[in-house]
């Protein structure tokens, strides 16, 4: 014990000693070294080193930490499928943003129905708990009715291509009314046909009026304009389609046929119409408030990178349409084709809910619109 007591009696010595020598010295701005009173001269050249490193990391990295927290966080939520065309799309934009200048955009995407319906996703953007979502025309026109004019006028379209040119003609004026929602529209685009998926053969409108009929919840007019028409319609949220044909709550539904496959609703309703009664009409939107957050520079390099997303879904969605059938009808659906006089049968019933339809569920001076162009674009096309 002695031993170690006086060892350690020494060590604390030797440091008083040590710090006395240094403490007596002086340093030198012309040679950087520290002179000792002694006249030991201590080298700086480490001293330099940990110094030049502590002021880089005291600089650089609070900089670099500021730069993080500034960046601007986007949470988009939709109902696109996993590793759907549309999911893998919004990844790709998600890139792009994060490498945009001024420190870049965080978006992250959450798919698969994860933040609830089209009407849950509109409520949770406008409490801020998601800043955009890629919604179809249903979801959008909880925000802005006059959507609902480009997919809730049943067999106002002929094809996609129609379909397209009428969206472009009258997306100025959605946009602007988007904008005064707080909304900015990023891209539009479509993901092709809805189809009715039944449990039992439909062919005629009076086959279908047997059928209990899936719609959004959220759409008091669509239910009163169905049951007017002698149809039986039951809102439901999009979660509860596949449980509601289990349970026979429904027993037909309105989707597009990717996402009925990605739902498995075939396996519960294995026929399809095969009437192109609306297009999938959709817009990816954010809110103004946040938008205007990110320096103007920036939201053009973003908007790019939307739109260039906007055009691959599109292009893609309509192809996966094609192919979802195709593998359904692998399983066992059964794609019922309609005869031109069934088909013209189909569209005088679509035409006998448009009065109610107008001023409705698609404002009036909306739903001329769109009628007015369709028919300009078609009286072009004949001359």
């Amino acid at each position: 014990m002695s031993y170690f007591f006086h060892r350690q009696m020494n060590k604390n010595k030797n440091r008083k000693n040590e710090q006395g020598r240094i403490a007596s010295g002086q340093w030198s701005v012309v040679s950087g070294q520290w002179r000792a009173g002694s006249g030991r001269r201590l080298e700086s050249r480490g001293l330099f080193v940990w110094l030049t490193v502590a002021i880089l990391v005291l600089v650089v990295w609070p900089a670099s930490l500021g730069a993080a927290e500034r960046a601007v966080r986007i949470n988009l939520g939709t109902l696109a499928p996993r590793g759907s065309v549309y999911h893998k799309s919004l990844q790709a934009m998600a890139e792009a943003w994060r490498q945009a200048p001024g420190g870049g955009v965080r978006l992250v995407v959450y798919p698969d129905g994860t933040q609830g319906g089209e009407t849950d996703m509109v409520k949770l953007m406008r409490v801020g708990s998601l800043q955009a979502g890629l919604l179809s025309a249903v979801g959008l026109a909880d925000i802005e009715p006059g959507i609902g004019g480009l997919q809730d006028i049943p067999m106002v379209f002929n094809s996609l291509e129609e379909s397209q040119k009428v969206t472009e003609q009258v997306r100025p004026t959605l946009e602007k009314r988007l904008a005064e929602k707080g909304f900015v529209a990023l891209f539009w685009g479509d993901a092709g046909w809805v189809h009715y998926f039944s449990k039992e053969p439909v062919i005629t409108p009076d086959d279908l009026r047997r059928m209990k009929i899936f719609v959004w919840a959220g759409s008091p007019d669509q239910v009163s304009i169905m049951r007017h028409q002698g149809y039986t319609p039951v809102p439901l949220e999009t979660a509860d389609i596949l449980p509601g044909l289990q349970t026979g709550m429904i027993t037909a539904a309105p989707l597009a046929p990717i996402f009925a496959l990605a739902a498995q609703v075939d396996l519960r309703a294995p026929h399809m119409l095969n009437l192109n009664w609306a297009p999938l009409v959709g817009a990816c939107v954010v809110k103004k408030d946040i938008w205007e957050k990110i320096p103007a520079a920036s939201r053009e390099v973003l908007m790019t990178a939307a739109t260039r997303a906007g055009a691959e879904i599109r292009q893609g969605s309509r192809k996966e349409s094609v192919e979802a059938v195709a593998a359904m009808q692998k399983r066992g659906l059964t794609v019922h084709d309609l005869s031109p006089d069934l088909v013209e049968r189909w569209r005088q019933e679509a035409e006998k809910s448009y009065p109610e339809i107008r001023g409705h569920i698609v404002p009036a001076e909306i739903f001329d619109e769109v009628r007015q162009r369709v028919q300009a674009d078609r009286s072009a096309d004949k001359k």
